[in-house]
């Protein structure tokens, strides 16, 4: 099932999430929705609390279009080491919608994580993967990738979002009669 997306402003992306206790249907169930959302949005990845629910929990699939489908859920995801060498990528948000900026983080990361089967792994993952999984374990931090941005250009891009909300909001609803 596609669910809704948050979008910033909304409080909730700032919300730090909390472990998954048991890997069960449910779990399992909320990761096949994740899936589907990010597909649907495009996007190559997907915490759980951009669709609200504050649970630490990601999907990532880097496959291009023409590849087959690589999807990999990441539950519990933590950080063990992050390398000395700096890369910069371009880098978007689902919930910041058509707003990309270069943000530069560490190259190479070693991350555990638990498997939908309730195992626990360690991955090592540099390049556009470590990129992915530091940006989605930083919204399971309640951190979004503009914190990363000079305070102006961070603050620019709030006020942008903050503004079409209100214009949102302020738009007139059709009445169905």
């Amino acid at each position: 099932m596609i669910r809704p997306l948050v979008i910033l402003p909304d409080p909730v992306l700032r919300k730090l999430s909390k472990p998954v206790e048991t890997v069960d249907e449910d779990v399992r169930k909320l990761s096949s929705d994740m899936l589907e959302t990010m597909y649907d949005a495009p996007g190559i990845g997907l915490a759980a609390i951009q669709i609200g629910i504050p649970l630490r929990m990601l999907v990532v699939d880097l496959a291009r279009e023409d590849e087959p489908k690589s999807p990999a859920v990441f539950i519990n995801p933590e950080i063990l080491t992050r390398g000395d060498e700096p890369n910069v990528h371009e880098e978007g948000c689902l919930s910041i919608p058509d707003y990309y900026a270069e943000v530069e983080r560490p190259a190479a990361i070693t991350v555990s994580y638990v498997d939908l089967d309730g195992r626990k792994h360690e991955i090592e993952a540099d390049g556009m993967m470590a990129t992915v999984l530091q940006h989605e374990i930083d919204h399971l931090d309640g951190v979004l990738f503009i914190d990363h941005l000079s305070k102006l250009k961070r603050d620019m891009v709030v006020r942008k979002f903050k503004k079409l909300a209100r214009e949102k909001d302020k738009a007139p609803t059709r009445m169905v009669g």
